[in-house]
């Protein structure tokens, strides 16, 4: 890895960012308020974790860490952390003389659990199976199908259990396409033409098809070995958003809309019409370019966050019509959000409600009639995404509990937090004995039902 040296603290070294140094292993946690009963699984979260000692040089690439907590029957069992030991952190290069190694990465940015194998990801390589322990078990490739990078952000289809997923890299094939059955079988691999090596963070899809971001931060090869990500903005690349059909053909009608990027996806649908219609949060040019300044360190101290700026990242939406190739985009908030949430019962289909993470509060998004209420933390805190999980007995769409970390700024502490996400009221707290940094996306994976 290569290290590097600023000349003042990095801000993904500080505060609720700072990493852990330590594995740890608590059980029988304290609990404040009720946890809901029919609550029994596990919440992991992965994040960037960088050992002792190492500066990655962007929040973005450092070891990844998995933080866990075991509920059941209405207690918390466990809270544990361990790093993911990927060749990388065994101390392999992910760029040798032969080409990248695709084994070679730090699998730090999502878990997610698909046809009963637990996999951590990361979008420029394989995914890592662990145990639900979190112990790893190694590189997986579908049994050796999945000869690219796998996006940290596939779909699992509601109703056909398919895992929809991408890789993209920086050499051709800049992006392709691929599909898993619900019995974790890679049947289907397509490239995408797209323009050159662009980040693409986060697709979507809908009942028929996938919905492409081909969007303006694009990998830059003078930057290689500098540290960090070589990736930049570019005002000569369009920003556009595709639309495929899921099945049998690599044509893409693509929209050109107003330059942006995105790197996390709410939902999308088909309307009445036929259009397609996609919320996420979009940063404009600016606060990308800030925010990117902020994460990789370049930032000198005293530079406003992008929640203070004028040109924060906000919540979404664009309708593509693909009878007549027209667009309409428009913000739905103007507040400053990220980590964008649906109830995943609902992906590709209509849905009324997000949850997104704006500051010191976790926000809920009522689509349908343009509202939205929120949760507050606290002064000096900092919530994580909020996980939805449906209520056993759920009659509504927003009849469920949101899971979430919540990281003490100064770097004091963290808490497990459960809220009622039809109020959004917190229902119980879990207060960790081992503090969680500030970290990037998890899932609630259930006991299996006996």
């Amino acid at each position: 890895m290569t290290l590097h040296e600023p000349t003042h603290q990095p801000v993904y070294l500080t505060g609720h960012l700072a990493p852990v140094t330590e594995e740890t292993e608590s059980h029988d946690l304290p609990v404040e308020g009720s946890l809901p009963p029919e609550l029994n699984g596990r919440y992991f979260r992965n994040g960037p974790n960088p050992r002792p000692g190492q500066d990655p040089g962007h929040w973005f690439t450092g070891d990844g860490m998995l933080h866990g907590v075991r509920l059941q029957g209405g207690r918390a069992l466990w809270q544990r952390n361990r790093w993911v030991r990927t060749t990388a952190f065994a101390g392999a290069r992910f760029l040798g003389p032969e080409g990248p190694d695709l084994r070679a990465v730090t699998a730090n940015t999502n878990v997610i659990r698909h046809a009963d194998r637990i996999l951590a990801l990361v979008e420029n390589g394989l995914p890592y199976q662990v145990t639900d322990q979190l112990d790893t078990v190694g590189p997986y490739d579908f049994g050796g199908r999945l000869t690219t990078a796998m996006t940290a952000h596939p779909k699992e289809d509601p109703v056909t259990g398919d895992l929809h997923f991408f890789g993209y890299g920086a050499l051709p094939p800049y992006l392709t396409y691929h599909r898993a059955t619900a019995d974790g079988t890679l049947v289907e691999s397509r490239e995408i033409p797209v323009g050159g090596p662009t980040m693409m963070h986060d697709f979507a899809i809908t009942e028929n098809h996938v919905v492409w971001l081909d969007l303006p931060v694009v990998f830059d090869h003078a930057r290689l070995g500098r540290g960090g990500m070589p990736y930049r903005w570019d005002d000569g690349y369009p920003a556009r958003i595709g639309v495929m059909a899921q099945h049998g053909t690599t044509a893409v009608r693509w929209f050109e809309v107003e330059p942006g990027y995105v790197y996390h996806v709410g939902n999308a649908r088909e309307d009445a019409a036929g259009r397609i219609v996609l919320d996420a949060v979009r940063y404009g040019r600016d606060g990308f370019v800030r925010s990117w300044d902020r994460i990789s360190g370049a930032a000198q101290p005293g530079v406003p966050a992008p929640s203070e700026s004028a040109d924060h990242p906000r919540l979404h939406q664009w309708t593509l019509d693909p009878r007549t190739g027209r667009v309409s985009e428009q913000p739905l908030d103007d507040r400053a959000v990220e980590f964008p949430t649906v109830n995943e019962t609902l992906v590709g289909r209509p849905s009324r409600y997000r949850y997104a993470v704006a500051d010191t509060s976790i926000v809920k998004y009522d689509l349908t009639l343009g509202a939205n209420r929120s949760y507050d933390a606290g002064s000096g805190q900092a919530p994580g995404e909020a996980v939805f999980v449906p209520a056993a007995d759920a009659r509504a769409e927003d009849d469920g509990w949101l899971l979430t970390i919540v990281s003490d700024r100064s770097g004091r502490g963290s808490a497990f937090a459960v809220l009622d996400a039809s109020d959004m009221t917190r229902v119980a707290t879990v207060p960790l004995p081992h503090r969680v940094p500030a970290g990037f996306h998890g899932n609630w994976l259930p006991d299996a039902e006996s």
